[in-house]
């Protein structure tokens, strides 16, 4: 049986699928005409349309009996879905919009009309704690003496509840049609816009409604342009005798010209000066290097835009430029990423856009590091023609590289070497870290730290220095006078000490301080864990003999025994790997059992102290032409040996003297 809510049912899927269907009816002289004309109109690509043909067109005979097509053109439902999308995403951010802005007040409007022989009402209802309209007034107002019948009860129902934007029957008149408002449509040259003139009506006379100013819109050949919203608007603050633009032609659209997105700044003067947590600006950090790391997208190319065809009221079109295309301004140490769009850098360093090319320089070269260049972090190399003054630092990936001197600095190579061409006046507070080795002239007390081999051609005084590998001084003079020196492998030099032992100089070879510190905090781990062990399992007896007794144990009981057999198996775990940990560190110590030699080619005088492994050398009187080494549990002198310069290969154009 079919009722009427199965009826009711029906026609709302209906409507829901019609609703979903994009289409309109087009007549145009050609096919491509009908589909361009489509595209305007759903404000689509003509790619995303599919069309049905009503009627089929026909080119006639010499322009004779020419037919127009007819077709019925819609969006697929691809591009529906994706519009549909969109303007939900609209929607939510138009919502949290709406969140942020405050409600503005509004009471209550009501239009009352006479189309036809009905009084119709139109009532929006008040915003926030506006007033809402009355009903009484809106009665008294509709009242006029050619008024034959009110419906009062549908003029209170909407007062409350509002029109939802349209008017509503309330009532009849005795309706005169000789008193009707006129209306005058005037449709300019250019067909661009459409102005409206309406005389007001006398009494008994009806409105211009909406539906007759479209009709009168069409009759005229207006077929673009048609704007509900704006005619219903007018209608509802109708202005008499005054000429208003009812129509309005769609505007072509140019298209948007390709750009360059910059994920840097282009501007080197619109770099700002780093801040402190207090605000306070450090003018040593002014922040003049963007550093980029290989692969980080740079910038972005944004594809020129189509222009959007318009129309004019009688359908004809109006072109619009595409936007222009540019090219990808690609420099040095750049390229394309896999979209063909996105420009990545190709390896580490500095990024820059000179002469409309973006750039990537992997070294950074300075005259000099002082207040005009602040303090220098770079991912790449960095080359000082000059010095480096006191108390400014430089941070590099790579190597670093001074013509001139080095202050009171610290100076940081993270992957490379750090040549100084004169020397290093630390002052005490000079720090030189490289992450493989040092060449300079001369080291005054600084403390260093490398990785593998430190090379000075003159001294080293009163400084602690600290290399993985060796640390070889090859010059005339060669001298080592007090400080704290250590190598792993070897320490050489002309002259260790000073006469009379007046400053003291400890050297220290032959082992790895950092695999020694490892190793001894993998013994307190072990301990540790063992001790750890031993409680478990007899925490875990304990509980077995009690659940053997009980045949069971409580819940939270169960769950600790589960959670110490757990712990048991990883304390096994643990311990294996830092076994085999030791084993490894073990293997390296042993290693080094053939380093550990101190050699001077000139003279070790007394008082310098020489740990080779574990074992104190204190030297008592002068020894010259010597190798100090360990060998059967003792510290030995032998002859001098030569410096060991294996694996030591001196960077290009260093020199010392």
């Amino acid at each position: 049986m079919v009722t009427l809510d199965t009826i009711r049912k029906d026609m709302e899927t209906q409507l829901a699928y019609d609703n979903n269907i994009q289409s309109v009816i087009v007549n145009a002289d050609t096919l491509d005409e009908a589909l361009s004309d489509a595209a305007v109109q759903l404000d689509c690509r003509v790619s995303q349309l599919e069309y049905e043909i009503i009627e089929k067109g026909s080119d006639g005979f010499l322009g004779l009996a020419k037919k127009p097509w007819k077709l019925r053109i819609y969006q697929n439902s691809e591009s529906v879905a994706q519009k549909k999308k969109a303007q939900s995403m609209e929607g939510i951010a138009d919502e949290e919009l709406q969140e942020e802005i405050k409600t503005v007040d509004q009471d209550g409007m009501y239009y009352i009309r006479h189309f036809s022989d009905d009084i119709v009402l139109k009532v929006i209802l008040p915003i926030g704690k506006g007033r809402p309209c009355d009903a009484k007034s809106i009665i008294s107002d509709a009242k006029r003496p050619d008024t034959t019948s009110l419906n009062e009860d549908a003029i209170k129902k909407f007062a409350k509840s509002g029109t939802n934007g349209e008017y509503q029957v309330i009532g009849q008149y005795k309706h005169v049609k000789a008193g009707d408002a006129m209306m005058v449509i005037d449709i300019a040259k250019d067909e661009m816009t459409a102005m409206i003139t309406v005389t007001p009506p006398a009494m008994s006379g009806a409105d211009v409604s909406p539906e007759q100013i479209i009709r009168n819109l069409e009759t005229q050949g207006v077929v673009a342009g048609i704007d509900p919203v704006k005619i219903n608007a007018f209608v509802d603050q109708v202005v008499y005798n005054t000429p208003c633009e009812i129509c309005c032609a769609v505007k072509p659209q140019d298209g948007r010209d390709a750009y360059i997105a910059f994920n840097f700044e282009t501007d080197p003067s619109k770099l700002k000066l780093k801040t402190n947590k207090e605000g306070k600006v450090n003018y040593k950090e002014l922040n003049q290097i963007q550093n980029v790391v290989k692969g980080q997208p740079l910038a972005q190319k944004m594809p020129p835009e189509r222009g959007k065809a318009g129309k004019t009221l009688f359908g004809r079109y109006l072109e619009a430029k595409n936007g222009k295309d540019i090219r990808i301004p690609l420099g040095k140490n750049v390229e394309l990423d896999s979209d063909g769009t996105t420009i990545i850098a190709s390896c580490n360093g500095r990024v820059l856009y000179e002469s409309e090319r973006i750039n990537v320089e992997p070294v950074l070269e300075l005259d000099a590091v002082n207040i005009k260049t602040g303090n220098i972090d770079f991912l790449g190399a960095v080359v000082v023609k000059g010095n480096i003054e006191d108390g400014y630092d430089v941070k590099a990936s790579g190597n670093i590289e001074v013509g001139g001197s080095v202050g009171q600095c610290h100076l940081k190579s993270e992957n490379g070497d750090i040549i100084v061409s004169q020397g290093i006046f630390g002052h005490d507070v000079g720090v030189i870290q490289a992450g493989k080795s040092l060449w300079a002239k001369f080291i005054q007390s600084a403390k260093i730290e490398v990785e593998q081999f430190v090379i000075v051609t003159d001294n080293i005084m009163n400084s602690e220095v600290t290399a993985m590998k060796r640390i070889i001084l090859n010059g005339k003079k060669a001298q080592i006078t007090g400080g704290h020196l250590f190598a792993t492998e070897e320490i050489h030099a002309k002259n260790i000490g000073s006469p009379g032992g007046g400053t003291e100089t400890i050297l220290e070879v032959g082992f790895d301080p950092r695999l020694k510190q490892r190793l001894a905090d993998i013994q307190d781990f072990q301990n540790s864990l063992m001790r750890e062990l031993e409680e478990c399992e007899n925490n875990i007896m304990t509980l077995e003999n009690f659940k053997k007794q009980r045949r069971s144990l409580p819940k939270e009981k169960e769950d600790n025994l589960t959670n110490l057999k757990k712990r048991k198996l990883e304390i096994h775990k643990e311990s294996a790997e830092f076994s085999e940990e030791v084993e490894k560190i073990q293997e390296r110590l042993h290693e080094l059992k053939i380093f550990g030699k101190v050699k001077a080619s000139g003279t070790i005088y007394s008082g310098v102290k020489i740990y080779v492994r574990d074992a104190l050398d204190e030297i008592r009187s002068d020894m010259k032409n010597c190798t100090v080494y360990f060998e059967g549990g003792f510290i030995r002198h032998g002859k001098y040996e030569e410096a060991d310069m294996t694996g030591i290969e001196a960077p290009d154009g260093y020199s010392a003297n």
